[in-house]
């Protein structure tokens, strides 16, 4: 019970003043951080945002940067065919079904719109292209041009400098959450802290800057990322993860946060499921330079092959788990890397930035035959020339008898000419796929109470209802994360009863008094079942509350 007690947060009774007051808190400066800072600062919101180490971005910044968009207008544009279904089932099929569905078509409904927020802001896309990522049925990802994550952080953090109610702080360290009952209302942080790497665990022992009280009014946001560089957690997660464990992600992606998290009654979700990044390297440290020509040219359009057999192990394709499991199972215990191989073709087809870096590194080797990539990296080589011959002609025909896989987005794309590229490959940590269990909402729920954490956010959204002419009359709001436009006043108040769970009445005029005594009246018909509120500021509702009495 001791235990217990000492994770459950910091009783608001005893922060006897607090140092700092905002609307939102956002612990973390990712993708999910920044959009949350950029929705919640345009909406007037008072917002903070907290990264523990000296630069914002985390692992957002430096991962490969490419996102699945299901039924999107460029895939329109050239007849791919996708729909929900098909997205889901892939998803499905990656996730061994262990995927919660309803968050799966929250993706689909929302990524379009997605996509154009992170374009407004001013990330760039390969224009008129879709990515053909491995676990997917079709086509269906965005290509950022920058090729990283870099490529939608540095455009986000642009924006939200613009916006003078937002604070970023970097080296500032969440520690806990305030809690008034079940509720969370605010956070303490350490300012000047300082992230040190040497430690086993820099969440218990580094005690550097000096703690903050915060005061969060409307809410805090989770956005930290995984525990893949946490030593100790991810071991007794997956016991074969051991401290030597390579991972793809940036020093402090630390379990700090999802520890805080669960303390106050976060329901966990499958933490034990860790995923491997089959695409790295294991020459480099961490994510490396060769990531993404690993994935788009050898393993979207080259090949794979067991240096001792000479021969493809896998669907390179396959979802990254599968993948994973395959190369594993070729390294063995005795490091036999296996090859990923690509042809000048390929490479000349993907996105240069995949490429650079990789070659002036010294990872990814250039040859002119392949007998001479097969004698410098001792692959097997009258089978692997023969294996290159069959892939050859399996792309001829768009078709893979020997692992099935999908070769009718190839264009054509093979092996048959030189120079060739060659890499060795191993898979390293890279998403701690767990975490605290949300509502579609991006509510965290409660493992006692089955609800939500009053105050606590994993995510979240704000859907604004307006009529067309509001916003031809430049009204619109735009502080949204999702805008529905009606044709008239009539089908915008149908569409907010139609999605509205409660009705908040806020001091207006004659609008809002018609829209909230309609909703009363389908109440008291015993037509809608909805909480009413009205929202009695300095008594401006006292007549109506008399009248209603």
């Amino acid at each position: 019970m001791a235990s217990a007690a000492a994770n459950a947060g910091i009783p608001a009774a005893k922060v006897e003043k607090y140092d700092e007051e905002y609307d939102v808190v956002i612990i973390g400066s990712g993708f999910a951080g920044m959009a949350c800072a950029l929705k919640a600062g345009r909406a007037g919101k008072k917002v903070l945002m907290l990264e523990k180490m000296p630069v914002v971005g985390g692992n957002s910044a430096i991962c490969g940067g490419n996102v699945a968009c299901p039924v999107n207008p460029v895939q329109k544009a050239q007849g791919i065919k996708d729909s929900r279904e098909l997205f889901i089932a892939d998803c499905l099929k990656d996730g061994l079904g262990l995927n919660h569905v309803e968050l799966l078509s929250k993706i689909v409904d929302r990524c379009n719109d997605t996509i154009k927020f992170v374009e407004d802001c001013g990330a760039e896309f390969v224009p008129n292209h879709m990515l053909f990522e491995g676990g997917h049925s079709v086509p269906r990802s965005y290509e950022i041009k920058a090729g990283t994550g870099s490529g939608y952080i540095h455009p986000m953090y642009d924006q939200i400098k613009k916006l003078s109610n937002v604070t970023v702080k970097t080296r500032a360290k969440f520690d806990d959450f305030i809690m008034d009952g079940d509720a969370v209302v605010g956070v303490t942080y350490r300012e000047g802290y300082r992230f040190n790497a040497k430690l086993q665990s820099d969440d218990l022992e580094n005690k550097t800057g000096k703690t903050k009280t915060v005061r969060a009014k409307l809410g805090v946001m989770l956005a930290a990322g995984g525990f893949s560089r946490d030593i100790w957690f991810r071991q007794i997660q997956d016991p074969r993860v051991v401290p030597t464990t390579d991972s793809t992600n940036q020093l402090g992606a630390t379990a700090g946060v999802l520890v805080k998290s669960l303390g106050i009654g976060a329901a966990p979700v499958q933490l034990c499921w860790l995923q491997f990044l089959p695409y790295t390297n294991p020459r480099e440290k961490g994510f490396g330079v060769s990531v993404n020509f690993t994935n788009h040219a050898c393993m979207d359009f080259g090949i794979v092959v067991d240096r001792k057999t000479g021969k493809r192990f896998m669907d390179e394709h396959a979802g990254r788990k599968i993948k994973s499991d395959a190369l594993f199972n070729v390294i063995g215990k005795d490091e036999n890397y296996p090859i990923a191989i690509a042809s000048e073709e390929i490479v000349k087809a993907i996105n240069p930035s995949f490429v650079k870096l990789a070659i002036e590194m010294g990872t990814v080797k250039k040859f002119n035959t392949l007998e001479e990539l097969a004698d410098h990296f001792k692959i097997n080589k009258a089978p692997f020339l023969e294996q290159v011959e069959r892939f050859n002609g399996f792309v001829a025909k768009q078709e893979d008898p020997e692992f099935h896989r999908i070769l009718k987005f190839q264009n054509g794309l093979n092996l048959a000419k030189g120079p060739y590229y060659g890499i060795e490959v191993a898979p390293k940590i890279h998403h701690t796929m767990g975490g605290v269990l949300i509502s579609p909402k991006g509510e965290v729920i409660h493992m006692r109470t089955h609800k939500p954490i009053p105050g606590l956010y994993a995510g979240g959204e704000v859907t604004g209802v307006e009529p067309r002419f509001f916003i031809e009359n430049e009204f619109q709001h735009e502080g949204l994360t999702r805008l529905i436009v009606t044709e008239d006043m009539s089908e915008r108040k149908k569409k907010m009863i139609e999605l509205g769970d409660a009705f908040i009445a806020f001091p207006g005029g004659t609008g809002t008094l018609e829209e909230i005594a309609e909703v009363l009246s389908k109440v008291s018909l015993k037509h809608l079942s909805a909480p009413c509120i009205l929202y009695n500021l300095d008594g401006y509702y006292n007549d109506l509350k008399a009248l209603l009495h």
